[in-house]
């Protein structure tokens, strides 16, 4: 028989204790600041989900209400829809975009250093002032948008003031911001061996079958991170909407936009927090929404198994 494995008791050293007290000045602010700033508000808001709370005196205990509020109420699922409508567009037009900005900056032309810069600079503009922005480009009246339309006899589109174009208007407005994800996917096209590309030229394949059968299946993993990465934040989009629908002075109860297609679902739990103080459905919204994140992270992860190519060094 082969015998147990024995485990010894993990002690720490002299010099460990020395450089743990050394180093618990240094790490101790971020552990209380993520514990106090994060890892409570998780589990206070879980609390909150059960309860009927308005934001001020006690919370009263109010069992599964709240998540059967959600299950009936048709705002909810609007707003679900909205979001899942928009991220469903955005996220991948957006990693379509920057795989085509990462294509343009890794070209070796002189003025490659001015194009990153340009191609990079809406990403640090304010989401909140680029909306502003793009209210103006998008206006039916006196919009570029509309008249570089007209210059090619295209009727003009009202874009903010249609339900069938209002969220297309944001799906257009997230792809300013496709610079920051064309970086990450510059670095991965420098990270592909260029005698890859030296033997496919030896064997007479053009830039487009270079392209498909060398650079794309190499860069999948960057792709995944990409498609993660937007959908996380796809499915949290609310400063556009804020901001068109004039925030918590625009429209009636729950108004926002047109025929409330610009009723995303981080801007209704908005509106129930702290428009309409109920934390407590806010909180049951904002747990569902975590579970909805999970479930297309994993989705997106299981998926990616038959498309994503590692590799092997």
């Amino acid at each position: 028989m082969i015998a147990a494995p024995r485990f010894r008791r993990f002690r720490l050293t002299p010099d460990d204790w020395r450089n743990l007290r050394t180093a618990l000045p240094f790490v101790g602010p971020w552990v209380i600041g993520f514990l106090a700033f994060t890892v409570y508000p998780i589990f206070y808001s879980l609390y909150l989900s059960f309860t009927n709370y308005s934001g001020f005196g006690d919370a009263t205990a109010a069992g599964f209400t709240n998540y059967q509020h959600l299950v009936k109420d048709p705002l909810f699922w609007q707003s679900l829809t909205n979001t899942l409508y928009y991220t469903g567009l955005a996220v991948p037009i957006g990693v379509v975009v920057a795989i085509v900005l990462a294509l343009m900056m890794n070209q070796n032309v002189r003025e490659v250093a001015i194009y990153r810069a340009a191609f990079y600079l809406p990403t640090i503009i304010p989401l909140f002032a680029l909306t502003f922005i793009f209210i103006v480009l998008l206006n039916p009246g006196f919009g570029l948008v509309d008249y570089l339309l007209g210059l090619f006899h295209i009727p003009a589109v009202n874009w903010l003031g249609d339900a069938r174009w209002t969220k297309i208007s944001i799906v257009l407005l997230a792809q300013l911001g496709a610079g920051g994800p064309a970086l990450i996917f510059l670095a991965g096209l420098r990270a592909v061996p260029t005698d890859l590309y030296e033997s496919a030229i030896v064997d007479g394949a053009g830039p487009l079958r270079r392209f498909y059968r060398i650079t794309l299946p190499l860069i999948t993993p960057v792709i995944l991170f990409d498609l993660i990465y937007g959908t996380i934040l796809g499915i949290q989009i609310f400063t556009p909407a804020f901001v068109l629908t004039g925030g918590t002075s625009g429209g009636g109860a729950y108004t926002a936009g047109p025929e409330n297609s610009l009723l995303f679902y981080v801007y209704y739990l908005y509106k129930n927090a702290f428009q309409y103080s109920d934390m407590g459905y806010a909180s049951a919204m904002a747990w569902v929404l975590f579970v909805i994140s999970v479930v297309l992270a994993l989705a997106i992860m299981r998926w990616s198994k038959y498309w994503v190519h590692y590799e092997v060094t």
